[in-house]
């Protein structure tokens, strides 16, 4: 469970520090942050939640206002449902968000339309087929290979950058073996 609430804590900072500085002594706005899981019944989700809303807390303090807007499909197989929240945040404005995709493909072209109204997304437990994300955030097994979904989860922050070079071997696999690896 402290692994789950370390990623949440690092994607919002990834998505914190993807904010620009506002100039002047001006009060500074809560990042607006929307966290879409894959459903939110499972209690890998609640835990994450926890992990989110702990890593607000830590903002706060911190001095950076975060606003955590939780909002995912109820079933984990509803791709329509995560895609409308995806739109529906991007048109919103909001300042991040941190995805956990139902499917490598259904979701890139939400994503990468965010990016081009200037939300950046941060991913998480499973992997998207698109290079338009700040970081893609999972946890690997001790022989190197990516975790089957809903396992623990580990940080790697930084633009672009995956959280291991077995997890770049998974990113450029085809999507079969992909597959095949997530279920391991």
């Amino acid at each position: 469970m402290k692994i789950e609430r370390f990623t949440a804590a690092a994607c919002l900072l990834a998505l914190a520090g993807c904010s620009p500085p506002k100039p002047g002594p001006a009060p500074r706005k809560s990042l607006r942050i929307a966290v879409i899981p894959k459903g939110s019944t499972h209690e890998f989700w609640r835990v994450i939640h926890a992990g989110a809303l702990k890593a607000k807390e830590e903002l706060d303090e911190a001095g950076t206002p975060v606003e955590i807007i939780w909002k995912g499909p109820i079933r984990e197989d509803d791709r329509e449902q995560q895609i409308q929240v995806v739109e529906g945040f991007a048109s919103q404005g909001v300042d991040g968000m941190v995805l956990a995709p139902l499917d490598d493909k259904a979701l890139v072209r939400p994503v990468e339309e965010a990016k081009k109204l200037g939300v950046p997304t941060v991913i998480i437990d499973s992997n998207l087929a698109t290079d338009e994300i700040v970081s893609f955030v999972a946890r690997t097994t001790k022989r190197g290979e990516p975790s089957p979904p809903r396992s623990s989860a580990a940080s790697s922050p930084g633009r672009g950058r995956r959280s291991s070079s077995a997890t770049r071997r998974a990113r450029r696999a085809p999507p079969t073996a992909r597959r095949a690896s997530s279920r391991r």
